[in-house]
C-alpha cells in the first residue's frame, strides 16, 4: 500500500514538473501579432462537428493558428476537419493542427469506469494546453471538452496564460443544460445557449438564438 502511495506521489510530481518546463518552454504569446489569436476547439462526433464547425466558418482568419482537439476514438471528425479547412482556403498545415486525447467518457461507458478515464484524459490535456497556450477555447458540449477547459482555467489562474473560455451550447439542449456545461458553467468565460427558455433557467448563461 506505502509503494503505491509512493509511486502516485512521485506520478504526480514528475506531472507538475513537466507542466512548470512546457510552461517555460512554450513561445511567448508577445511574438503574435496584435490581430493573432491562437484558438484551441473540441471536436465531438456527429451533431457536435457540425455544430462547432459553423461556428469557426464565421471566424476570420485572424484566428490563427487554429489547434483542433478530438477524441482518439472519433474516426470521422479528423477528415471533416480537412475538408472544412480546404473549402475555407485555408489547407495550411502552418496554420491549424490536429490533437487526439483518450475520451472522457464513451458512450454508455459505467460511471465508476468513467472517473479513471477522465483521469486519464485530464492527465494528457494539461500537458497539451499549457503548450498551446490558447488565447481562446471554443466548445460546444462533447464530454472531451471538460478536461480541455479545466486546464485552460488552470493555466489562467496561475497567470501562465489570458485564455478565454467560450462554451456555445448544442442546440438539441431545449430545457437543461448538458453534463459539460453544468460542469463548465462557472469556469467558462462567456456561456451560450441557443433557447431563450434556457437562459431563464441558467441565468449566468447568454441567449444568441439558432445558430444551425
Amino acid at each position: 500500500m506505502e509503494n503505491t502511495w509512493l509511486l502516485a506521489v512521485v506520478t504526480l510530481l514528475i506531472f507538475f514538473v513537466s507542466l512548470i518546463y512546457i510552461a517555460l518552454k512554450r513561445p511567448s504569446s508577445s511574438t503574435l501579432s496584435s490581430k493573432e489569436a491562437t484558438v484551441l476547439v473540441i471536436v465531438g462526433s456527429g451533431g457536435h462537428t457540425k455544430e462547432i464547425l459553423t461556428l469557426m466558418s464565421g471566424l476570420g482568419r485572424h484566428y490563427t493558428p487554429r489547434h483542433y482537439v478530438m477524441a482518439v476514438t472519433d474516426k470521422m471528425s479528423e477528415g471533416k476537419v480537412h475538408d472544412f479547412e480546404t473549402q475555407k482556403g485555408q489547407d495550411n498545415s502552418k496554420n491549424y493542427e490536429i490533437h487526439k486525447i483518450p475520451r472522457s467518457r464513451e458512450v454508455r461507458q459505467s460511471w465508476i469506469t468513467t472517473v479513471l478515464s477522465t483521469l486519464h484524459a485530464t492527465l494528457v490535456s494539461f500537458p497539451l494546453v499549457f503548450k498551446i497556450n490558447p488565447n481562446i477555447i471554443l466548445c460546444n458540449g462533447p464530454g472531451t471538452c471538460v478536461p480541455i477547459c479545466i486546464a485552460g482555467f488552470v493555466l489562467k489562474i496561475l497567470t501562465l496564460g489570458k485564455t478565454q473560455i467560450i462554451y456555445v451550447e448544442s442546440v438539441c439542449r431545449v430545457q437543461t443544460l448538458s453534463m459539460s456545461a453544468k460542469l463548465l458553467y462557472y469556469i467558462a468565460d462567456d456561456m451560450f445557449v441557443q433557447w431563450e427558455g434556457l437562459q431563464k433557467r441558467y441565468p449566468r448563461c447568454k441567449y444568441i438564438g439558432r445558430l444551425v
